[in-house]
């Protein structure tokens, strides 16, 4: 018989605490003009199969270069335009538009648009400093 995995506690964010916390974003400029918020990763919350965030670009400018990791990526559109680009394919998004990328395709997104671009992305890695 199978013992059971210990459960592990749902962790709940609101947007107000979301918005309190410090952004991040790469040292080095050329890698791209964008912040995020980690959400999910351990060591910070336990979970022990995904990591996920929110990130931003902000108008017209904001971009994450392209780029590439082993793992797979969704990102989920939540406000703003831009455009994603995969493995040498170009995709207009908006609010409400899910784009899969395989693991190690060459991808990035930029802001096209007078408004910032946020989405939501999920890795299946147990921590950010693993992609």
């Amino acid at each position: 018989m199978e013992s059971a995995k210990p459960r592990t506690a749902p962790i709940v964010y609101h947007a107000d605490t979301i918005s309190k916390m410090s952004p991040e974003s790469f040292p080095n400029p050329n890698h791209g003009q964008c912040t995020w918020h980690t959400l999910f990763s351990q060591p910070q919350t336990p979970r022990s199969d995904m990591c996920a965030g929110i990130a931003h670009c902000p108008p017209y400018l904001g971009h994450l270069c392209r780029h590439r990791h082993k793992q797979a990526e969704i990102y989920y559109i939540t406000k703003g335009r831009g455009r994603v680009f995969v493995d040498g394919e170009t995709h207009s998004v908006l609010p409400g538009s899910v784009i899969f990328i395989p693991g190690d395709a060459e991808h990035g997104i930029a802001n096209e648009s007078a408004e910032p671009l946020e989405w939501f992305y999920v890795f299946p890695a147990a921590s950010f400093e693993d992609i």
